[in-house]
């Protein structure tokens, strides 16, 4: 109807009836506003050159030449539709978890402190990531078994688990988007020289460096950082974007349960202080399920996931059978030739198989240490 060059003898009288009821203008990028009560419901009229995208509300379109007419209720937020969704305008980053954070940033390496639970963490994730990336290697060096892997560290604040990875030969590139945290990550790097060439630590986000490191990496870690960003699917679509094909993304996060808040959030930080209060949103905590889904979407085929428990008496983490509170999950990128497999879970053998390497093993807290 309005797809020619010249409007018909109804539309020029659809045109005249517009510009008297409601005359809008809009310079090269303004936002487009209709006032509360006087132009609802009306047709609204306005000369556009880029092509806008509303969302929200009911939008009918009417093109002619480069003229644009949207019917709707309400106009409120628009895009560019041709915008990528790692942008840096479109973060995964939530400003107040920042500055829960930042107050936090000078007590990373203090083992009895508040980030007590997460240096215990080491003894599962560390040998979880070690174990599942030498799966995909035929040989790998005798002290050194990481060696020649690229690994990214999402939201590596000091730098917990950037330095043991680094130890066991890999390349790490650790990025967080608090100064505070690289500072002194840079700083306690700086003590070990072999350290300091392997490890490469940025303050930025996952997002601001998609592009340059697309496809680079053989493993991608996210280690209790899910629960902190704002936007999931494009977190993990990111992740997806810089692993190479038949790379491994690792995550351990909370579950979203009744028991998580019980005790994630009540008694942990309400109650007996573990972690400060306000670390933690339960409505961020998301569960196996969904995270699988997500991952699925995005060309990854989940491979593992298994519960874990921290005993805040022993100030120690174990393997267990049950998700719902703490889990690890690993998931394995397609590599274009395959289609994704329904994900597997950990079932009693894995699961006791785990339990072997973790805390209790005392070859592990000597790798560790080296």
């Amino acid at each position: 109807m309005w797809g020619g060059r010249k409007l018909s003898s109804f539309g020029n009288r659809f045109l005249g009836v517009l510009r008297s009821r409601c005359w809008s203008t809009q310079a090269e990028g303004a936002r487009l506003t209709s006032s509360a009560g006087e132009c609802q419901n009306q047709v609204s009229w306005t000369p556009q050159t880029k092509p806008w995208v509303f969302s929200e509300y009911r939008i009918m379109w009417f093109k002619s030449c480069r003229m644009t007419f949207a019917c709707l209720n309400r106009m409120k937020i628009y895009r560019y539709p041709w915008r990528r969704l790692y942008s840096t305008s479109q973060t995964t980053v939530d400003n107040s978890e920042i500055k829960t954070f930042l107050a936090l940033a000078h007590r990373w390496w203090d083992e009895q402190g508040v980030y007590a639970p997460l240096h215990s963490m080491n003894d599962l994730r560390v040998p979880f990531i070690r174990d599942n990336l030498l799966k995909t290697v035929a040989h790998h060096q005798s002290g050194k078994p990481l060696s020649g892997m690229k690994i990214l560290d999402v939201g590596c604040g000091g730098g917990l688990l950037s330095e043991p990875l680094g130890r066991l030969g890999a390349s790490v590139i650790g990025i967080d988007p608090v100064d505070e945290n690289i500072k002194i990550a840079q700083h306690h790097k700086s003590f070990d020289p072999v350290l300091d060439k392997r490890i490469e630590y940025r303050a930025c986000s996952l997002e601001e460096i998609v592009e340059e490191t697309a496809e680079t990496c053989d493993a991608v870690v996210a280690s209790e950082v899910v629960e902190h960003v704002i936007d999931l699917e494009t977190f993990i679509q990111c992740c997806c974007q810089v692993l190479k094909p038949g790379g491994s993304l690792f995550i351990t996060t909370i579950n979203k349960t009744q028991l998580s808040y019980a005790l994630g959030i009540v008694f942990s930080e309400q109650i007996a202080g573990i972690v400060p209060k306000g670390t933690h949103t339960w409505e961020k905590f998301v569960s196996p399920e969904k995270l699988e889904s997500i991952l699925e979407s995005n060309g990854l085929s989940v491979q593992t996931v298994a519960g874990m428990l921290y005993n805040p008496l022993s100030g120690y983490w174990h393997w267990s059978e049950n998700t719902s509170l703490n889990y690890a999950a690993h998931a394995v990128k397609s590599t274009g030739q395959e289609h994704p497999v329904p994900a597997e879970f950990v079932f009693k053998g894995e699961t006791e198989e785990l339990r072997d390497k973790d805390s209790t093993n005392p070859g592990v807290q000597e790798e560790l240490k080296k």
